[in-house]
């Protein structure tokens, strides 16, 4: 099969087209028939070398965790897909090689969900990593409640565009940070509140304000959210691993590095088939833009999700 590959890391390392062996579904796992891949901040990072300490690797190494098509073949324990079947999933493994910037990959069948319907296959690769990021976050860590007032930073990317939107058919109360010129886009997404962090400072606008912050930017920001949460108020991040100082302050803080959920993918299915969320904006590029997308995305040109057709 045709995939987009690194044969080493580095910053200015580009994916290249390479034949590679098509990979065989075990017995828990489906093969996945890969209509498009999505792209995401975490590829660039991969592609770096910054995820070496942290996730085992091998070479050729295929980039991407997020697949949706369909389901090629099925390993002889698993009972709920067929051969046909339409899905999508978070295909990240415990050790990176095989992923989505591929013709085909294979997953744990309990970690895939059906596609939603209404919605195209390059919608639905738009979806696994952000909208289990952003669900983990609010929901598993922050414990989010109907009527808590809720800050989401960088509201207009992938994560942010799926937080906002579960946050508002939560019942939250949703203030977010985002640019001028996106503040229609993430608007129209349910915010209450937008704060352009580019003329105004967040911090001094919402002193003790706030129940929960999600915060998908990390450093000097997480730092400054602190001063907006209320008594009880918990802080949760994607890119801030040290705590020290949210929990010196008596502050409930969380570190969420997304896991695979095909029950959680199901849910967020449902909600998007019962038209309660949308998916993220999404532009299309072909798997051979693999590289041109991720400088694209490092760039931080990217309104919503970039996705490519394989």
């Amino acid at each position: 099969m045709k995939a987009m590959v690194i044969e080493e890391f580095g910053s200015s390392v580009q994916p290249f087209l390479k034949e590679v062996p098509r990979p065989v579904a075990l017995d828990n796992e489906v093969l996945i028939k890969v209509a498009y891949a999505g792209v995401n901040p975490v590829d660039g990072k991969i592609k770096a070398g910054y995820l070496t300490g942290a996730i085992p690797h091998e070479f050729p190494l295929i980039l991407g965790w997020d697949a949706a098509g369909t389901v090629a073949e099925v390993g002889k324990n698993v009972k709920n897909f067929k051969v046909g079947d339409e899905v999508f999933a978070y295909v990240r493994k415990p050790i990176l090689q095989w992923g989505a910037y591929a013709e085909y990959v294979a997953f744990d069948a309990q970690n895939v969900a059906k596609k939603p319907r209404g919605i195209s296959f390059a919608q639905a690769a738009a979806l696994p990593l952000v909208s289990l990021t952003a669900w983990q976050s609010l929901f598993d860590a922050a414990h989010l409640k109907k009527g808590e007032t809720v800050l989401i930073h960088a509201a207009s990317g992938g994560v942010g565009s799926m937080a906002v939107q579960f946050a508002k058919n939560a019942g939250a109360q949703v203030i977010t940070t985002a640019s001028r010129k996106k503040h229609d886009y993430v608007k129209k997404l349910g915010a209450d509140l937008l704060i352009d962090y580019q003329k105004e400072d967040f911090a001094d606008r919402l002193p003790r304000s706030v129940d929960v912050v999600f915060d998908t930017v990390g450093g000097e920001t997480f730092q400054k959210s602190l001063a907006c949460l209320k008594k009880g108020g918990r802080i949760v991040s994607i890119l801030q691993r040290d705590l020290t100082e949210a929990e010196q302050k008596g502050i409930e803080a969380h570190y969420v590095f997304v896991s695979p959920s095909g029950p959680e993918l199901h849910t967020i299915a449902q909600l998007i088939e019962q038209k309660k969320v949308v998916p993220p904006h999404i532009e299309e590029m072909d798997l051979r833009e693999a590289g041109a997308a991720l400088n694209k995305l490092q760039a931080g040109q990217v309104l919503g999700k970039i996705v490519l057709k394989i």
